[in-house]
């Protein structure tokens, strides 16, 4: 088989992964309107069964728009534990078999498959990894593969549920022609009204106009709409790296035998590393604490932990690491946190909280230590006489 001289790209997604998890934890819900959320009265649909689809809930929805048009549904707060160890899961099968890969989200993956075809067939190769993930998590999947990110996601979009589909090199026009304007990612409701207006319905109706024309009634977004619409899309794979993490020690002028300010040493740090976790648009899933003894005696402990950014969620977890640790009355030389097991998915902070109270709290809060620096707004857990501060 000759080699392409082209990118071949998968892209997987958990179908309706949440629920699925649910599904596995209670097959009795099978074939049911099931909705993970909030409460009947407040939060957002996170996710809901196909079942619930069906009688229009969404993603994102408010419960109470959900609840009336699905009177019957049943409501889940969800076991966001388990949704991260059933990710996990998946992220370790494709580790294990892929040459590269991206962890768009706690249920998406890109794979590029670019130059596999010297050996193998890439579609036969990754409907293979597609049933091996089936097999061992009993998790349904989709997945999509074409010459481009964009192209191979909306192919798994219009493969689900647990399916598959390949858009073949060359055929990516004819593949879109036919779709809704709002499959296009990036095409909202609004930009879809607009388009609506002017009497596009179809990609197809954007494959045939002319740039000018999209450039006059969207400005810049219609030379890009133009581009998407024709099937090219230039972004890149960013690899996964497990190993990447974000931590802060503090090796202290003087020994520290007081638990207390070891606690709030342990808040302030923890704080510090959240921030930079939030900056840089990440969620953790793994908090790591380290003591130093003045002997030089140093343990560490680990846990898996539900992904998050929040600082309320990360501190009890390192405060209990922490307990775990310690030999008591003994003085500390240095301690240390450290967040791993990111993943580059700013969205996932909001699946994960449904209230939304706190995201807005949180930007806020940042708004002030960008402008002012990190130390401008500290817990009052957090306030201790510092040593010095060194960041890994």
């Amino acid at each position: 088989m000759p080699a392409s001289s082209s990118h071949i790209i998968a892209h997987f997604d958990l179908d309706s992964f949440f629920v699925s998890v649910e599904f596995i934890k209670d097959p009795s819900l099978k074939g049911k309107a099931v909705i993970v959320g909030g409460s009947k009265e407040r939060g957002i649909v996170t996710t809901c069964s196909y079942e619930a689809r069906e009688f229009g809930v969404h993603s994102a929805m408010p419960m109470k728009t959900a609840m009336r048009l699905c009177p019957h549904a049943i409501v889940l707060r969800g076991t966001y534990s388990e949704y991260s160890r059933y990710s996990r899961w998946v992220t370790q099968i494709i580790a294990s078999k892929a040459p590269l890969f991206e962890k768009a989200s706690i249920d998406e993956f890109y794979i590029d498959l670019t130059g596999m075809d010297t050996f193998f067939n890439p579609l036969q190769w990754t409907i293979s990894l597609r049933e091996f993930i089936i097999n061992e998590t009993g998790l349904p999947i989709s997945f999509g593969i074409a010459k481009n990110k964009m192209i191979a996601k909306m192919a798994t979009n219009e493969a689900k549920p647990n399916g598959f589909l390949q858009v073949p090199e060359g055929k990516e026009k004819e593949f879109l022609s036919n779709l809704e304007l709002d499959k296009i990612p990036g095409v909202g409701e609004q930009t879809k009204q607009i388009l609506t207006h002017h009497g596009f319905r179809f990609i197809k109706d954007i494959q045939n106009t002319s740039q000018e024309i999209l450039e006059k009634i969207l400005g810049k977004w219609g030379l890009d709409l133009w581009n998407k619409a024709q099937g090219n899309s230039y972004s890149t794979i960013s690899p996964y790296h497990e190993a990447k993490s974000i931590s802060t020690e503090n090796t202290f002028e003087e020994n520290i035998a007081d638990v207390n300010r070891l606690m709030s040493e342990i808040v302030r740090m923890t704080e510090k590393i959240a921030f930079e976790l939030r900056k840089e648009h990440k969620v953790t899933g793994c908090v790591t604490v380290k003591v130093r003894y003045p002997d030089f005696e140093t343990t560490s402990r680990q846990t898996a932990i539900p992904y998050t950014c929040s600082d309320d969620e990360i501190i009890p977890v390192a405060k209990s690491l922490f307990h775990k640790l310690y030999k008591k009355s003994n003085p500390v030389r240095l301690l240390g946190v450290r967040l791993s097991d990111l993943t580059n998915d700013a969205v996932q902070t909001k699946i994960f909280e449904n209230s939304e109270r706190k995201n807005i709290l949180y930007k806020a809060i940042d708004d002030v230590k960008n402008r002012f620096g990190a130390h401008s707004v500290v817990r009052a857990a957090g306030k201790s006489d510092r040593g010095k501060n060194n960041v890994v």
